[in-house]
């Protein structure tokens, strides 16, 4: 069993969490992978993640390493946060990865001048740079959907080229199921990150 690495298809990802299961330790597991390959990371977020948490995966980054974690507040509107974003990118090197971590209200639709900031921003990122969306799943009560969990703004996210990924509890204890597409990966979250199960 070894650490994974996340390997993605598309450079636009929208991840839906089921309540509670790692959603940020996910984000922060990628953005330590991104930081130890070069590159600089956007971490864009209402509350900061745990100092513990943050420290046991970014344990093996030097402190120079570490400096390319900028963290931004998502308190303020989200058309300012977008342009602070696209001003950041203007003038930082090396962005690869924009994490945007609880970005929209944690039930309910998500409203459209949210989704249309999503999309100026999506326009505005080099090819290269990952736009990483983390929000709260929601459950299918009706029996209609293939799976009880599922990304909110589903359609109008795949229309606009974003993957779809929902990770999962699928039962209690470290196992976690991260879906994207037909394809199910089975990871085992641990203090220093995820691990993948064969």
């Amino acid at each position: 069993m070894g650490r994974w690495r996340f390997i993605p298809e598309e450079n636009k990802i929208h991840l839906a969490v089921e309540g509670s299961v790692g959603g940020t330790s996910l984000g922060l597991h990628i953005a330590a992978d991104v930081i130890q390959d070069g590159g600089r990371v956007l971490w864009i977020c209402e509350k900061m993640p745990d100092s513990k948490r943050f420290s046991q995966l970014f344990k093996n980054l030097s402190l120079i390493d570490a400096s390319k974690f900028h963290a931004m507040s998502l308190s303020s509107s989200i058309d300012k946060v977008v342009q602070s974003i696209i001003g950041a990118l203007k003038s930082l090197p090396s962005v690869k990865l924009i994490v945007m971590d609880d970005w929209c209200p944690s039930s309910g639709k998500i409203p459209s001048s949210t989704i249309s900031e999503i999309m100026l921003l999506k326009e505005k990122i080099p090819d290269d740079t990952i736009l990483l969306l983390i929000s709260k799943a929601s459950i299918d009560a009706s029996g209609e959907k293939e799976n009880t969990k599922y990304a909110r703004a589903e359609n109008k996210m795949l229309e606009n080229d974003f993957a779809i990924s929902i990770l999962s509890r699928p039962k209690d204890g470290p196992l976690r199921e991260l879906k994207t597409g037909d394809e199910k990966i089975r990871l085992e979250l641990t203090e220093e990150g995820f691990f993948e199960l064969n």
